[in-house]
């Protein structure tokens, strides 16, 4: 892909001008460090409330390491998937919009370079955060936990995670380049993110979904045995490529 290592370095400069890998390595410090604190602290809380208020209580389980695991990766994936609809909506669209496509085009740079890049710059800032993020979250739990999570295990689960996020890159990279607008990009992440949670409950499509691949990859931050998922996981590594390429075959036809 010609110009794709120029085109890279120029998304990754503008990632740190614009101080996108700040705010997102942000989120996911704060919501790293969240899940075992609110585990860890929550039934104290809500029991201290109850006292004060004259009876009223609240049925909250007591801190452990699968309800800290559990706020990890629930916040962690939330909010990752929102940040990379964010970070994705306006990356073809507003290019478009403004004419820079057309004008980085006609540099030495081909289109599936330029969208290449811009696939693996928020990749990366997501990945820099998914570090961050799962790295806290694991110092923290060893801080309050008398145990914690079999670290193999963990960093498997934290890859799988990242994954994840990244195929909702991905699809916002694709309804970025269909169309000039941002809103409608991040809308067709926002569908795929309801239709592919829709999936996930029913037994023999859910594995599949890459919001599927959460479950196994808890089990493994466990230590706990996760199962036969070697064809979802590979089918959803497949993904990527599959959606880039046909963002690559759409955006090549289009007039800039």
């Amino acid at each position: 892909m010609m110009g794709f290592r120029v085109l890279l370095i120029k998304e990754l400069r503008e990632q740190f001008r614009t101080n996108r890998i700040v705010a997102v390595a942000a989120v996911f410090v704060l919501f790293g460090i969240l899940g075992p604190v609110t585990d860890r602290y929550m039934k104290q809380l809500i029991d201290a409330i109850g006292s004060q208020s004259g009876g009223f209580t609240i049925q909250v389980p007591g801190p452990s390491l699968p309800n800290d695991l559990g706020q990890i990766v629930k916040n962690l994936s939330q909010f990752g998937i929102i940040c990379a609809l964010l970070l994705a909506m306006g990356s073809v669209a507003w290019e478009k919009e403004r004419g820079t496509a057309g004008m980085i085009m006609t540099k030495p740079a081909s289109r599936a370079a330029f969208l290449a890049a811009k696939l693996t710059a928020i990749s990366l800032n997501l990945g820099l955060a998914v570090i961050l993020g799962c790295g806290l979250g694991y110092v923290y739990t060893a801080l309050l936990y008398p145990s914690v999570f079999p670290l193999g295990g963990y960093v498997a689960m934290a890859a799988i995670l990242w994954w994840t996020i990244v195929i909702f890159v991905a699809i916002t990279l694709l309804g970025s380049t269909l169309t000039r607008s941002a809103i409608a990009a991040a809308g067709l992440g926002l569908v795929a993110l309801l239709v592919l949670g829709i999936l996930v409950p029913i037994p023999l499509i859910g594995p599949w979904s890459p919001l599927g691949l959460l479950t196994p990859a808890t089990h493994l931050a466990l230590g706990e045995d996760a199962g036969n998922f070697l064809g979802p996981l590979l089918f959803n590594i497949a993904l990527v490529p599959v959606i880039f390429g046909a963002t690559w075959l759409t955006f090549r036809h289009q007039e800039l």
